[in-house]
């Protein structure tokens, strides 16, 4: 029986080339898993070729910049997070997707969200159009901002996801704790601010572009409020204690950074996010 080269089989081509692997470590792989060489070979020169017209198409990339990266390159189990050993749970290379086991105590959980719930308010989203907030009918959740070293614990927190993620601590928003009940959610959108919108150059002043995201979850909801990512078919439980983590080096949906929290359908569901930014944030 003949093989036949399919749209997934050309999908995984393209994730391994992005993610720096060689054509030849690519071949190996394929003739490992029982694919004829002639038709690998021919699998991978047909898709690569046409991703690279593909490319080449798009007008006006904006250039790649510097991200925060989690050294992962070993598959290492556990990474150092100063104070506490974090697990790394799962790794996806494109786009660059970490989920960490762990990276809150319980004890921790429970102290963002006391601090938290006294200043909830409705969620606001960043006004494209001025530079400002405003109400966003795509994010119905509760939330509210710690500044960046408020307390001991934000300052604990901050300096252990800088020293996971390899970035500098400046260069971190603060943490936003957000709540989600039942019915609410924030649709599929990018972090990062897009250049043609008249009010991003007013947003990058204080600090730059983001380039990276932690989402972190504080507590359990009974059902529904996963961390979705629609372009790469990647749902993430809101497992209490674990996280997160993406990059984008490019505002740019080529970066295939879409994400959203899925609704909430029972349970009510909290959330630390932390957003990183190209320089320090002021």
């Amino acid at each position: 029986m003949s093989q036949q080269i399919t749209p997934e089989l050309r999908s995984w081509i393209i994730a391994q080339a992005q993610a720096g692997h060689s054509a030849e470590s690519v071949l190996q792989s394929m003739k490992a898993s029982g694919w004829d060489e002639d038709v690998a070979v021919d699998a991978m020169e047909t898709t690569l070729r046409g991703h690279l017209e593909a490319q080449s198409a798009q007008p006006n990339l904006p250039p790649a910049v510097p991200v925060p990266e989690p050294d992962v390159a070993n598959a290492p189990l556990y990474l150092d997070g100063g104070d506490r050993q974090v697990a790394v749970l799962s790794v996806m290379a494109a786009p660059r997707i970490v989920v960490f086991g762990g990276l809150l105590s319980d004890e921790e959980c429970d102290a963002l969200m006391e601090a938290a719930r006294p200043r909830l308010r409705r969620s606001l989203t960043v006004a494209t159009k001025t530079g400002g907030e405003e109400i966003n009918a795509d994010r119905t959740s509760q939330g509210m901002f710690f500044q960046r070293g408020e307390s001991d614990l934000v300052r604990r927190i901050d300096a252990r996801i800088a020293k996971l993620v390899n970035w500098p601590e400046v260069n971190g928003e603060g943490i936003q704790v957000l709540q989600y009940v039942p019915g609410t959610e924030y649709k599929p959108h990018y972090d990062y601010f897009d250049p043609a919108e008249p009010g991003t150059p007013t947003i990058l002043q204080r600090g730059g572009q983001r380039v990276g995201t932690v989402v972190m979850y504080l507590s359990e909801p009974d059902n529904g409020g996963g961390t979705v990512f629609p372009d790469v078919q990647l749902t993430v439980a809101p497992k209490r204690g674990n996280a997160v983590f993406f990059s984008y080096d490019r505002a740019d949906p080529s970066t295939r950074t879409l994400h959203g929290g899925a609704p909430v359908t029972a349970g009510e569901k909290w959330i630390a996010t932390k957003w990183l930014r190209e320089r320090e944030f002021v």
